[in-house]
């Protein structure tokens, strides 16, 4: 009667023990409670890395002192779905001479401007005053103009902020960069970890 009455609870045995066949039921449920666990943070860091984030590693000097060579940053995919590139937003984009690679430059002139680029100033639709700069790395004096960008609809012209030995808009083929083209803006960087902080 006692053992009926055991079997019905499903208590333990007089010793203590868990019978087999319960003890395989809970190692089971464990398995699959960490395998559903796994999954989801798999998928979970899909659908971040796909839709929200995107990670960029930084192979050159053109954007220092902003940005270091071998620095790793942090983008928010969603910055432009809603809105629209700012002058001085450090961008991630699609390069438009090979969209193959990614690079990371500052949004210099917005769609619809006239930048003109004079003695290492620019100078934004006709403007007596020439843009502020305080992020460049040292005194600009490659490629220092005179250049005229009409920038088209949907566009913008890009530049490093390390003038003297960045390859940006002043070179490329397809001068501009689409908003279809943009991936995010640029907003932290987590490496190297002396680093870690908000981008400007």
């Amino acid at each position: 009667m006692q053992e009926e009455e055991k079997q019905k609870k499903q208590i333990p045995d007089t010793d203590g023990q868990i019978p087999d066949s319960e003890e395989k039921v809970q190692i089971g449920r464990e398995i699959v409670s960490w395998v559903i666990t796994v999954v989801a943070a798999v998928a979970l860091a899909l659908f971040l890395n796909h839709f929200v984030l995107i990670n960029a590693r930084i192979p050159s000097g053109s954007m220092e002192n902003t940005i270091m060579e071998g620095d790793r940053l942090i983008g928010n995919r969603l910055s432009y779905v809603w809105g629209e590139p700012k002058r001085g937003d450090i961008v991630i984009f699609k390069f438009p001479d090979d969209e193959t690679q990614n690079y990371v430059k500052r949004v210099i002139g917005l769609p619809g401007e006239t930048v003109t680029v004079e003695d290492a100033k620019i100078y934004i639709n006709g403007s007596k005053e020439p843009l502020e700069e305080d992020y460049l790395k040292e005194d600009w004096t490659v490629e220092t103009g005179p250049f005229t960008f009409e920038v088209p609809d949907d566009c913008y012209l890009v530049m490093g902020d390390n003038r003297n030995n960045s390859y940006d808009s002043r070179y490329w083929e397809h001068t501009y960069v689409t908003k279809e083209e943009m991936l995010g803006k640029a907003g932290f960087r987590y490496y190297p970890f002396n680093k870690i902080g908000v981008l400007e």
